[in-house]
């Protein structure tokens, strides 16, 4: 018969030596959660840790990823290779899969990386999406896995983890399952220096099933895993705990969160426990009894393999879980971009961006938008059905206010596999999904973060939604591709870019005022060089206009009118700089040149200066923005043709023909 006190117990030393002999680390969730966690692993959980990438598996989210050693610990229990003994003794040492907080690492059995409070749990909802839409599309017998989150205080205390509650119930997500270390400590201390409120009755509220269990008895946890298994509604188990468990000088204390432990701690918990084994000594019946439960998940994966060899739908599977595109997306983006060129009328990015969105419903089924209660100003639903508790083969998830929760969701999709997300908002509500934004560049995860409204060209909405500094902040952000297009054809190139990604996020800034179509269709995708000429001066340079988005325009305008002037002007669209910056030297200072140079972009001049020589002009915001009409505030604050005009005159010192 399993033992599974002694596979939680395993967990607690194991947890416990690790910390010690890296000399710090969170001691508190691992010994607290030991028994919610062993019998988890032991009666419920579908891995095969023989093959962590299996798609039918059961996916675990550490949200209180401060405990890392709690996930480490079960991983190498469990068998999963990369998480040997000699890695638990590298634990937050450089290099280490161990690292002080989860990160991702799938073929270790790391789904995700977490440590931001509330990130987790957040990102769990988006993995249950995931599920819930691919079981739609290929069958409970291809998929049919649950989400579990282990959860603290503070992922439910952060404002995000109140929006992935709310949305998750109204979702009826019904295989995603937190287990909550309800240790009534924090940090600072008891959980009542900052908060009263009866944290379960919100889920109830939600329309959770909610059930309260003594979180170090093991039956009441197991029972309560298979109540919620039976329940159609997502789940919270209240796990009362004791943080620490098992350290007398600790446990039950605020000190058992992260104080230092000593060796006199591990030798107490010891002598407590009746855990007469020396320092990562695991007895063989312990890891028998964990290689004996594990063998549940490696014979559901086989027969999941049974099913699936030979299964009608099993290479369109393959190809949704790997990420691979179809054979024919090369012609296929030429043909909508050609579509997109062939409309001269100016007009919006982000109806654009609307546009190529439903031209590739068919083409990337597997593509699922998510919007915060902006579908018809954002316009990405179109042909697009919801996915909602009564339909899951929908690839339209109304979000409703829950920015937060919206980037968040994003990233547990793409780190699910096999769904492209595509997040659509205001530039301004950025700020909102920025940890979620940040997390994705972290974790490399390729994800579309669509937002409109990209600048003043918002208008009388005012400075609160012209966001005029977020462009360079997110250009700041290692591993993010920030995407402005100029125009229809540049828009259609960037969502390309973006499909094709696998190693990070993009970001696409587009306007509501409408763009001018400065660009015709070419073999070449030119905004996968960053930036590029889109008109040569005719003859030696005299000036460079350097320009984004739909100050492109504007640029084109100016250089026809100092040509007219005597003064050879080039046009340079610039509508990525990561992707510019990845250029060789040699293009990049032939797209540049030597000529003196404008930048030109309704945005904050902070990070121009990487293209700006001394000398060079800006022409763009200083402050925020204010309200009244596009065009009336493109003319207040100075970012027209007329002031391009006037400032390259100065420059080339070249007075207007007579």
């Amino acid at each position: 018969m399993t033992d599974i006190q002694s596979m939680a117990n395993a967990i607690r030393f194991t947890a416990l030596d690790s910390i010690l002999n890296a000399g710090e680390g969170h001691q508190g969730v691992p010994l607290g959660m030991a028994e919610i966690a062993a019998t988890l692993y032991a009666r419920h959980l579908k891995v095969d840790p023989k093959d962590p990438l299996w798609p039918d598996r059961d996916r675990v989210v550490l949200s209180n990823g401060h405990g890392s050693m709690l996930l480490y610990s079960l991983l190498h229990l469990a068998g999963y290779a990369h998480v040997s003994t000699d890695a638990l003794k590298s634990f937050r040492k450089l290099g280490s899969v161990c690292a002080g907080h989860p990160e991702i690492e799938q073929e270790a059995g790391i789904e995700l990386t977490t440590g931001l409070l509330g990130q987790g749990i957040a990102c769990s909802v988006g993995m249950a999406v995931a599920e819930a839409r691919l079981a739609a599309q290929f069958g409970a017998g291809l998929v049919d896995h649950r989400t579990w989150a282990f959860v603290g205080d503070g992922c439910l205390q952060e404002g995000v983890g109140h929006e992935a509650i709310s949305l998750a119930g109204h979702l009826q997500l019904g295989k995603l399952t937190f287990l909550w270390d309800d240790n009534h400590i924090t940090d600072d201390g008891t959980t009542d220096l900052s908060i009263s409120e009866d944290v379960p009755a919100r889920f109830r509220a939600a329309n959770w099933h909610v059930q309260d269990v003594d979180g170090h008895d093991i039956e009441a946890i197991s029972a309560a895993i298979d109540a919620a298994k039976a329940d159609p509604r997502p789940s919270l188990i209240a796990c009362r705990t004791v943080i620490a468990r098992g350290i007398p000088r600790l446990q039950g204390q605020r000190g058992g969160h992260s104080a230092p432990l000593t060796s006199a701690d591990s030798d107490e918990a010891r002598a407590l426990l009746n855990w007469d084994h020396a320092p990562f000594d695991l007895p063989e019946n312990v890891r028998q009894d964990w290689a004996a439960c594990m063998e549940r998940g490696t014979q559901a994966h086989a027969a999941w393999q049974s099913r699936i060899d030979g299964h009608a739908s099993a290479a369109v599977f393959h190809q949704w879980t790997s990420g691979t595109l179809p054979n024919d997306w090369a012609a296929t983006m030429q043909g909508i971009t050609a579509d997109q060129a062939s409309v001269r009328t100016p007009r919006p990015t982000i109806q654009s961006s609307g546009e190529i969105c439903d031209a590739l419903v068919q083409t990337l089924p597997d593509t699922l938008v998510l919007c915060a209660d902006l579908e018809a100003p954002t316009n990405h639903k179109r042909s697009r059905t919801a996915f909602d508790a009564s339909d899951r083969s929908g690839s339209y998830v109304h979000c409703g206010v829950r920015e937060h929760l919206m980037g968040s969701m994003c990233d547990g999709i793409a780190a699910h596999r096999g769904l492209r997300p595509v997040n659509v908002t205001y530039l301004a509500f950025a700020d909102y999904e920025r940890p979620a934004m940040r997390m994705a560049a972290v974790m490399g995860l390729p994800a579309l973060f669509v937002f409109s409204h990209d600048s003043i060209g918002v208008g009388s909405n005012g400075p609160t939604h012209q966001p005029v500094e977020i462009l360079a902040s997110f250009r700041a952000m290692p591993n993010m591709k920030v995407f402005r297009p100029a125009d229809a054809v540049e828009t259609a190139e960037a969502w390309a870019l973006a499909m094709e990604a696998t190693d990070g996020p993009s970001l696409f800034a587009l306007s509501r005022q409408p763009a001018d179509q400065v660009r015709d269709t070419c073999p070449d995708n030119l905004t996968a060089r960053g930036a590029y000429v889109l008109h040569e001066a005719d003859g030696a340079r005299d000036i460079t206009l350097m320009a984004s988005g739909t100050e492109v325009g504007l640029a084109v305008a100016a250089r026809q009118a100092l040509v007219e002037m005597g003064i050879q002007a080039a046009v340079v669209s610039m509508p990525c700089w990561e992707l510019f910056d990845a250029q060789d030297a040699e293009y990049r200072a032939r797209v540049i040149g030597t000529a003196p140079r404008i930048g030109i972009e309704a945005a904050m001049k902070f990070g121009w200066e990487r293209w700006l020589q001394e000398g060079d002009h800006f022409i763009g915001m200083n402050g925020f923005g204010a309200s009244d009409q596009s065009a009336k505030l493109y003319e207040h604050f100075g970012i027209t043709v007329a002031a391009i005009v006037q400032s390259a005159r100065s420059m080339t010192q070249k007075p207007a023909l007579t």
